[in-house]
């Protein structure tokens, strides 16, 4: 029949949009847990820095080092964290992944990769203590001492968030409590 339409398939994208996310919940709120973990690992002690931590910039398009002086346990703690959560990844994809906008003056912007050399060593480091280790496909993997370790931070770090939750649920009723009082009182 002209004019009408055949919708029997159902298009892939908005299949896709129904799903539940497949990241677990402790992981979730990456940046409190990168906080968590990075904080831990500079607790620890058994992460070794470079010595050139301090001078390296983080990717050719960047203009200055790191003002952080800590963020070499943060970039351990991120890639820990990605690693985690992709099974096998390689150092590419990690300079992708933690790659920028090089500003090319009135130019468009364009992506460019950061420093594989820094991704490496963090690898490296990361391997040494145990946390990672080599995938038989290529990349790198969680180890299951690493994989200890993530799952009892976040765990942490999600029990932390509830109980803020919790005690801004519990402000936020107490308020309501006071306005219901004022409004009687009122009356």
């Amino acid at each position: 029949m002209p004019g009408v339409r055949d919708v029997s398939y159902v298009s892939s994208r908005t299949a896709s949009t129904t799903r539940t996310p497949t990241i677990p919940n402790p992981f979730q709120a990456a940046e409190e847990f990168i906080k968590a973990y990075s904080s831990h690992l500079k607790r620890s002690g058994k992460l070794e820095i470079p010595t050139w931590v301090d001078i390296v910039k983080t990717g050719a398009q960047k203009e200055l080092a790191p003002y952080d002086p800590d963020w070499y346990y943060v970039r351990a703690a991120s890639v820990a964290r990605h690693i985690y959560l992709r099974k096998h990844v390689g150092v590419g994809a990690l300079a992708k992944l933690h790659g920028t906008k090089h500003r090319r003056g009135v130019r468009p912007g364009h992506h460019r990769d950061s420093a594989t050399g820094v991704e490496r060593s963090v690898v490296q480091a990361l391997e040494k203590i145990g946390v990672l280790e080599a995938h038989p496909d290529g990349g790198r993997k969680i180890s299951q001492d690493g994989m200890r370790d993530l799952d009892r931070i976040a765990t942490a770090v999600l029990e932390a968030q509830r109980e803020e939750e919790e005690e801004e649920s519990e402000e936020e009723s107490e308020e309501e409590e006071d306005e219901e009082e004022e409004a009687e009182d009122d009356e």
